[in-house]
């Protein structure tokens, strides 16, 4: 596994570098995956990982983008939109030369259209921003704050929001809202995997035997 940086678009025309995990033997399989967001990205980042390995292990090349503006980017995650970051992963399928893309959870939301795709346990939008609501408003309480869906709502609509420690622009809470993953898309339930989800535990984990399930699943799909 490889670090690499890769070319990734900024509105107006410019490029910037970002960062990818890599698993590249320039073998015929390329797997863009697009990675969970927000703290299910956190929980499942090591999951993700520990997938791509079994795949290389299974002769397919994969490839783990940053978004901009999280993890290793340099760029400001305030002044992100959802269109930035459905181009960026288009830009780094092209980049890696990915022949099939994976997205995550959240990460199904940004897959590039052009290539076949699958899909882990896909969520909308709204929902991913619900939990995150949820989280804050408990975390508020315990400290004697007392906050409420609509407010917050209110308050990232007119001015961003930070939620889950990720300060999110007006925009992007407009914009992602209303987001949902592509229809017709070939979907890898829970229960394929098995046992519940890792990104509905309260710390990141990780299971080789949903691991391995996964890894099976993506690479029976790509055969």
């Amino acid at each position: 596994m490889t670090p690499l940086s890769w070319p990734c678009p900024l509105p107006g025309g410019a490029m910037v570098e970002e960062y990818a995990l890599v698993f590249d033997r320039a073998r015929e399989k390329r797997l863009l995956i697009v990675p969970a967001l927000f703290d299910e990205g956190n929980r499942l980042r090591r999951f993700t990982v520990e997938v791509m390995r079994r795949l290389d292990g299974a002769g397919v090349d994969v490839f783990l983008p940053d978004y901009p503006g999280t993890n290793e980017s340099l760029q400001p995650l305030p002044t992100q939109e959802p269109d930035d970051w459905a181009d960026a992963m288009t830009a780094a399928g092209l980049e890696f030369g990915a022949t099939h893309v994976l997205g995550i959870r959240g990460g199904c939301l940004f897959t590039p259209s052009a290539l076949p795709s699958l899909h882990y346990a896909p969520v909308k939008a709204a929902s991913l921003l619900r939990q995150m609501l949820r989280a804050r408003i408990l975390s508020s309480r315990e400290i004697g704050r007392e906050e409420t869906r609509e407010g917050l709502m209110a308050l990232g609509l007119a001015l961003g929001i930070e939620l889950a420690g990720y300060q999110l622009g007006a925009e992007f809470v407009r914009q992602f809202d209303t987001l949902t993953p592509r229809e017709g898309v070939a979907q890898i339930a829970q229960d394929t995997v098995g046992g519940s989800g890792l990104w509905l535990r309260a710390e990141p984990s990780e299971s080789a035997e949903q691991a391995d399930a996964l890894a099976a699943a993506v690479a029976m799909a790509l055969a």
